[in-house]
């Protein structure tokens, strides 16, 4: 069997992994997008390092863009197989691929116009909404926790990792030649204590280990003062200075967290007299996926349903999807908090919400996740003085902020005590990804610390024969 990293290799987009059988079946762990890198990222989608139409299987740990963004693409070349996921996982990427398709056609017809203006010749958006809508026939949703045979020598099971609703290690057991070969591939590793998700399973032992490193080189602060922090931030911005805090988020997960969290404050009653508006088509629609799924939720979400149905909903809490509500928020002139994505800062509404906002000292942009490399949201987080936003420089005089504690990834002593699970002696070989690769080195340690042994940070491109 080998297995080639083509994907999350060396860095946190773009997570693919090929594995062809010794019978010549090709399944692919994640089929993600490369994000935030400019121009660089488009040549590098649209490279994918195998031909769809050799695929059999894509199996899917979850639906954040940069695991399930390319699917669309894959299915475009020709692709027929099929996308093994958790029903979660189904649900999100019936609106999360459609919308990614969706911003394609947007953007390319921005950037084709400036094209055209130079006699440049138009280029193709990498898939539209359509392809992203037909694509879904090929999905198959599995409840958690069963064995699900793919054919007559593959088999995965789906177990909670808490990153995000239905993510999931994929364990994989392969026959080849009467002996079986296991493999798990972790995805992304939530935190141990979530607000809404139930907290991360043991999964079943491996013989070769695929896991992230997102966080392998940061601890984490405790959550409830993130919490704390979050209603200090609201404060100060809100009341004391009178100004707007626009917080970006990913519409899925990370902004159900926020808005579960201002819901508590409110049902406290320690919420200030400020209008909430959640900006953001997609995070909607999500948000009622997210009322379909209680079998991904914590104990705490749980109970908190029953004393009231709705979780996510309060009186000053306003949804917006309207394109011509989202542009009234520029003239809104009283104290208020707007969530919207995207949470790197690199597409969506609250790219508009920062160009009409960043330049106020009033007002305050609270980063509450993860923002890679060359990222608008990392130039912001690393203190730009001035940056550009759809082509024009705006001075930064807002105030930025960032909290940890509501990050999706576990930091590395969460991740260690996750795999703890895992019988070191009996693992063949653990392969490091989906990290920068000093955060990789530093987590490498940690676990030879912990008795792993065998450990690969694989560059992409790199093939292991397993």
């Amino acid at each position: 069997m080998h297995i080639k990293f083509l994907g999350a290799a060396r860095e946190v987009t773009g997570s693919k992994i090929l594995v062809t059988t010794d019978l010549g079946k090709k399944i692919l762990l994640d089929c993600g997008m490369f994000q935030g890198k400019g121009l660089e990222t488009d040549a590098m989608n649209r490279e994918l390092g195998f031909e769809p139409t050799e695929l059999d299987h894509i199996i899917l740990t979850h639906a954040h863009i940069d695991h399930s963004g390319l699917i669309p693409y894959v299915y475009r070349l020709g692709f027929e197989g099929s996308v093994v996921c958790t029903n979660a996982t189904r649900d999100l990427c019936s609106i999360m691929l459609a919308d990614s398709g969706f911003i394609q056609e947007h953007d390319t017809h921005t950037f084709n116009k400036r094209r055209a203006a130079k006699g440049l010749p138009v280029v193709q958006p990498i898939y539209t909404q359509k392809d992203a809508v037909a694509s879904m026939s090929r999905f198959i949703g599995v409840p958690y926790d069963l064995k699900f045979k793919i054919d007559d020598n593959i088999k995965v099971k789906f177990t909670h990792t808490g990153h995000m609703l239905g993510s999931s290690v994929a364990n994989i057991q392969i026959i080849e030649k009467g002996q079986i070969k296991r493999i798990a591939y972790t995805g992304d590793i939530g935190r141990p204590v979530n607000r809404i998700l139930a907290p991360p399973k043991p999964f079943p032992q491996a013989d070769w280990l695929i896991t992230e490193c997102t966080y392998g080189d940061r601890l984490h602060p405790v959550q409830e003062e993130a919490e704390d922090e979050l209603l200090n931030v609201i404060t100060e911005t809100c009341v004391d200075k009178g100004g707007k805090l626009i917080i970006p988020a990913f519409s899925v997960g990370r902004t159900q967290e926020i808005v579960y969290s201002i819901h508590q404050f409110y049902k406290a009653g320690r919420l200030p007299a400020i209008e909430v508006f959640v900006d953001s088509p997609l995070a909607v629609n999500a948000t009622g996926i997210f009322r379909m799924h209680p079998e991904c939720f914590s104990p705490g979400m749980l109970k908190s349903m029953e004393e009231e149905p709705d979780p996510f909903g309060f009186n000053s809490l306003f949804y917006i999807t309207r394109e011509e509500d989202s542009k009234r928020l520029n003239d809104y002139k009283k104290p208020c908090i707007i969530i919207s994505a995207s949470g790197m800062m690199e597409a969506g509404r609250v790219k508009h919400h920062l160009a009409n906002s960043i330049q106020d000292k009033k007002n305050t942009v609270l980063a509450v996740g993860y923002c890679a490399p060359q990222t608008l949201g990392a130039r912001l987080l690393g203190g730009a003085k001035e940056v550009s936003i759809h082509g024009t420089v705006y001075k930064v005089n807002a105030e930025i902020r960032k909290i940890e504690s509501y990050s999706g990834h576990g930091d590395y002593n969460e991740m260690i005590e996750f795999l703890k699970c895992q019988d070191t002696e009996a693992l063949e070989k653990t392969f490091l990804v989906h990290g920068d690769y000093k955060a990789q080195e530093f987590y490498a340690g940690k676990l030879k610390e912990n008795s792993y042994r065998n450990i690969e940070i694989p560059a992409k491109g790199q093939e292991f024969i397993i």
